[in-house]
């Protein structure tokens, strides 16, 4: 995916207040417009300049694209991971006319955070009020703890000249119980007001942070639990580490590697709880000493075992 470069597009500096851009799309469109223009490549150019405007003319939009910096049009770009949380967006839906010819790199960046859908809007009698939306980094282990945590969440700010900055406001958030990936927490009154009306809610959508061993699927757990070669032959009970405390497994004797466990009721504490999935892997204990290889040859000799032979 090409890193598409808004400014450059325009021809406006990255600090212009939002007339000079304005301005700076008009001149371009009387330029270029298909209708009107002479130019060979009217209709592709028009286009980037559509894309360039949606973004820059838009504060929330431009405030998301302005963090990955300048950097050359056309290199090849991949938002690093977890780019867009902690920041504040309203919900707006895009059509597939608003979109018609836009680049992979829009839909990339802003495909996903504007145009999940109809939650927000202007609602009430008492005037008009804004649902705000927010994705937040969990640990896994916050599910089963329910902490308090404090967030910083930043939303665009477009000062009297029209240039966008970013402001940080703090929450204190009671994580539930439970809580899955992708579900939202709702703080009522926490999103924004429009014309001096009452605010709206602030929806939080939970994303949890890479876990070193665990990896969740809605109330479901899965690990990959590595056995020693006799563990697997031999069989009998193993510990495993779960953010709600140590659980044994009971590994059937001659488990072989790839094979899954199901533990009920050890994933998510959800209602009800989720299952526990364990992928068992075996790793070869190294023949290190001297002892340890005649064991090796002593076991190759007593079971005549043919892995190329018994594999499936």
């Amino acid at each position: 995916m090409e890193f598409k470069d808004y400014y450059q597009t325009l021809g406006v500096a990255r600090d212009a207040p939002a007339d000079a851009i304005k301005k700076a799309y008009r001149r371009l469109a009387r330029k270029y417009h298909p209708d009107v223009s002479k130019e060979p490549d009217a209709g592709k150019r028009m286009a980037e300049i559509n894309e360039a405007n949606t973004v820059l003319s838009d504060p929330e939009k431009r405030a998301a694209y302005d963090q990955f910096g300048q950097q050359p049009p056309g290199q090849e770009f991949r938002p690093p991971p977890g780019w867009d949380a902690n920041r504040e967006f309203s919900e707006r839906e895009f059509s597939g006319a608003d979109a018609a010819g836009f680049s992979d790199f829009f839909s990339e960046i802003f495909g996903r955070s504007h145009g999940r859908g109809g939650a927000g809007g202007t609602h009430g009698t008492h005037g008009a009020f804004s649902d705000h939306h927010a994705r937040i980094a969990l640990d896994l282990e916050d599910s089963f703890t329910a902490p308090e945590r404090q967030l910083s969440l930043q939303s665009p700010k477009v000062d009297d000249k029209g240039r966008v900055s970013l402001e940080t406001r703090t929450l204190n958030v009671k994580i539930p119980k439970g809580i899955r990936e992708g579900q939202i927490i709702r703080l009522a009154g926490q999103g924004h007001a429009l014309d001096g009306g009452q605010a709206g809610d602030l929806l939080l959508e939970v994303q949890f942070r890479p876990h070193p061993r665990l990896r969740a699927d809605g109330r479901d757990l899965h690990l990959t639990l590595p056995l020693a070669p006799w563990e697997a032959a031999l069989g009998g009970a193993v510990p495993v580490e779960l953010p709600g405390g140590a659980i044994e497994v009971r590994i059937p004797a001659g488990a072989q590697a790839g094979r899954q466990l199901r533990v009920r009721g050890k994933g998510l504490p959800s209602d009800p709880p989720g299952d526990l999935y364990i992928e068992l892997r075996v790793l070869a204990a190294p023949a290190t000493t001297p002892r340890a290889k005649e064991l090796y040859e002593a076991l190759a000799k007593e079971t005549g075992f043919d892995a190329r032979r018994e594999a499936p």
